[in-house]
């Protein structure tokens, strides 16, 4: 925290009126970072700043701070002033601006060209903003002055910045190099650079080099790590485990180490987890990624036992009621599972574990007390009442109790009538009882309040495609999802079908292939086979419905299709009707 002394402000107000001068006055305000705050020089500003700077600083008082900023890099660009400007910048990343934090410090830097602070802030802010370029000069006098610069944060997004970007910016830091040949940070970043364009040797020189000067360096310690893993070595690990034992206290490089095995070698995470647990016996995210490790492996007694143990820690309970839950059902422990499941309260696992008691309570044919559950859920968490309804809606439907899934739906858009995502699971079931006025309702009335729902466009133009004549319209719609989707593999599929239904068959497969080829899926391969048997390309249709009833051999489009074409064994596939669709 640090305090503004407002000396220079009540001076300057001496020279515009002739009042009795109060004692200095002080405000409180909560900094984003610690270094001192220049005190504004003792002379009077014009009369003409003196009303903004005073508004700032009673609009600090009132914590209003975003007129206060607003006031504060007014003044800073008129008065060219680096006390103001210095306590503009931290202002700003009080309230985390960061456009406005980069334009006060840029003022600052044109009042006083060599401060530390001032430059470490512009090259964290331009890094931020995927400027590494422009951040490069102000690491540079970090660097310079003796101070240890930041450098791998200037690769925040390195893959996602310009080509030319990246060329100026390598080139830059192998300049440096040069100029600082031992520091740590920056032949790390090269490190990181190498790695990025798999110039894994010279990665690894550059860290040989980093570990010369800091031979416990963690980040260096896991890409190395990393780096010999991707290209098979014998002993991968070899200098983290030796750091370990050296250091056994270490417990963030384990845990980083633990966790980067969870994709390597889960037993040895799981080996490295059990050290830091036995550390930390009482932490409860050690437990929990225990529990996760052992569950992975199929050890659900272990599993069991440290989620136990993590609810007599009292914290991260529900997501051990969670797995708890997870692992009964899986045992067929279904009161048990509930047990744990409804003891979840308000958090990242609320919705997944109402899913999975309504699930459990519908497929067991209590529908009555599935319900009475998620009504009295709705009651006691009314912020989750939306998709609490989506949630039971969807629990009925996926068990075949389809009225009883759109009376559910029914009272939930009487609740939330400009709920889209209601309207559209009661499009979807009025699709599924062909109820097609229904699904064109619903679709329409959210279309109505967003005109650029691309789903909503793709699902009205798909149905209307494949289940009515109305085939321009389909395509219109369609053709309106795919300007704002054009990559999206269902409204590819959609456009395939709707071309095929006008008789485009060339484009229809055109745009059907691209969609399978994007998504593989059982319907779009129903699809795209039956547009090529149509065409008489018998051969590659097999394959297709071959390769998709491989994955799903029930998926009812699928089936269908080869019903209704009359195919009833893939190896001795008939000639294809000469008609059309």
């Amino acid at each position: 925290m640090y305090r503004l002394l407002v000396t220079a402000l009540g001076y300057a107000l001496l020279t515009a009126c002739t009042s009795t001068s109060p004692e200095p006055a002080t405000v409180d305000v909560v900094a984003a970072v610690e270094p001192a705050v220049a005190e504004p020089p003792e002379r009077a500003f014009p009369a003409e700043s003196v009303y903004p700077l005073l508004v700032a600083e009673f609009a600090i008082r009132r914590q209003d701070y975003q007129t206060a900023l607003d006031n504060y890099l007014e003044q800073s660009s008129i008065l060219e002033d680096s006390g103001i400007a210095s306590h503009t910048t931290h202002l700003a990343q009080f309230m985390q601006k960061d456009a406005q934090s980069l334009r006060a410090a840029q003022l600052w830097l044109e009042q006083e060209p060599d401060n530390l602070e001032a430059h470490n802030t512009a090259a964290k802010l331009l890094a931020r903003s995927r400027r590494p370029v422009q951040a490069l000069p102000h690491m540079s006098f970090v660097a310079r002055s003796g101070k240890q610069a930041n450098f791998p944060l200037l690769l925040q997004g390195f893959d996602q910045i310009a080509a030319t970007d990246q060329s100026q910016l390598v080139q830059g830091l192998n300049e440096l190099a040069l100029e600082f040949p031992e520091d740590p940070a920056l032949l790390l970043t090269l490190a990181l650079v190498n790695t990025e364009f798999k110039q894994y040797e010279q990665a690894l020189g550059r860290l040989d080099s980093l570990f010369k000067v800091e031979p416990y360096q963690h980040q260096a310690l896991l890409l190395e790590a990393r780096i010999l893993a991707q290209i098979e070595a014998k002993k991968p690990f070899a200098r983290i485990k030796r750091t370990l034992k050296t250091n056994p206290e270490d417990s963030r490089l384990r845990l980083e180490f633990a966790r980067l095995l969870t994709n390597i070698d889960i037993d040895a995470a799981r080996e490295q987890f059990e050290v830091l647990s036995l550390q930390s016996p009482d932490d409860a995210d050690l437990l929990l990624s225990l529990a996760l490790i052992n569950r992975e492996i199929g050890d659900n007694v272990v599993a069991v036992t440290y989620l136990e143990q993590i609810l007599a820690t009292g914290k991260r309970t529900d997501e051990a009621h969670y797995y708890l839950g997870r692992i009964a059902e899986e045992e067929k422990q279904l009161q048990q599972a509930l047990a744990n499941y409804m003891q979840i309260g308000d958090s990242r696992q609320y919705l997944a574990a109402n899913q999975r008691i309504g699930q459990i309570l519908v497929s067991e044919g209590q529908l009555e007390d599935s319900h009475s559950w998620f009504v009295q859920q709705r009651q006691r968490v009314p912020s989750r009442s939306e998709q609490l309804f989506g949630i039971e809606a969807e629990v009925l439907s996926s068990e075949g109790a389809l009225q009883a899934s759109l009376e559910v739906l029914n009272a939930g858009i009487d609740a939330y009538p400009d709920s889209a995502s209601l309207r559209y699971a009661r499009s979807m079931l009025g699709q599924q009882q062909s109820d097609i006025a229904m699904m064109e309702a619903d679709l329409r009335a959210i279309l109505a309040r967003d005109p650029n729902n691309a789903t909503a466009l793709n699902a009205l133009g798909y149905t209307l495609a494949d289940q009515t004549d109305r085939l321009d319209e389909a395509h219109s719609l369609i053709s309106r999802a795919l300007e704002l989707d054009p990559a999206e593999p269902a409204i590819l599929d959609s456009m395939g079908w709707v071309l095929f239904r006008k008789g485009e068959i060339d484009q229809s497969i055109d745009y059907l292939t691209r969609a399978y080829a994007a998504f593989p899926d059982p319907e779009v391969a129903a699809h795209l086979g039956e547009v090529l048997w149509m065409n008489g390309d018998t051969e590659k249709a097999r394959q297709i419905w071959q390769g998709a009833l491989l994955k799903a051999p029930n998926h009812s489009v699928l089936q269908e299709t080869l019903l209704r074409l009359g195919v009833t064994d893939l190896n001795t596939l008939s000639t294809p009707p000469q008609t059309g669709s």
